[in-house]
């Protein structure tokens, strides 16, 4: 019994045929629809500027105080993630040549801004009323507003995002992160 699936008679017979051409007619749709490429300059900009960040961040972290391997200081593992930053950004300006461009800024990019100050709310938030308001209101706002989940789904997954960082943090590892319950 070899019957054709509803719902596919009258199907165009141009549809791709295997997962391969599914795949590339998918990659051809989103490439048309992208905005426009960047630019060298502008991929160069974006190298240097996370760059600065790096460093920016590695003469914090060495404010911090270090410590030793043993006993880590506030400041090591910020400046590691630093250091990593500071590493990929000059690879970028190699490799980047050779690589796509990246896109042009857009009314998009701006939701970029947005996330990042709703995490800067978060973290001026937390030390007053705790972390599971603001991480709650923070999975909300990306989830939905940045996301475009809809309300259901991004209340139930911020719920569970907000539950599993207390079961682990506070919970688990018993950390000092300041909370409510």
């Amino acid at each position: 019994m070899d019957r054709e699936p509803e719902g596919r008679a009258g199907e165009d017979a141009a549809a791709p045929t295997s997962a391969g051409e599914a795949a590339k007619a998918l990659a051809d749709e989103w490439a048309e629809e992208a905005p426009p490429p960047a630019g060298p300059v502008a991929n160069l900009g974006a190298c240097v500027v996370t760059a600065g960040v790096g460093v920016l961040g590695a003469v914090i972290a060495v404010g911090l105080g270090l410590g030793t391997p043993t006993q880590p200081g506030a400041g090591l593992w910020p400046l590691a993630i630093s250091v990593a930053v500071v590493v990929l950004s000059l690879a970028q300006v190699v490799v980047g040549r050779r690589g796509g461009d990246g896109e042009k800024f857009s009314r998009y990019s701006w939701l970029s801004l947005v996330g990042l100050a709703t995490l800067l709310g978060l973290v001026a938030l937390l030390p007053v009323i705790g972390f599971e308001i603001p991480a709650l209101l923070l999975s909300l706002v990306w989830m939905k507003f940045l996301g475009g989940e809809s309300w259901r789904s991004a209340v139930l997954y911020s719920v569970l995002v907000v539950g599993a960082l207390y079961g682990v943090f506070v919970g688990a590892l018993g950390t000092n992160v300041p909370h409510l319950f």
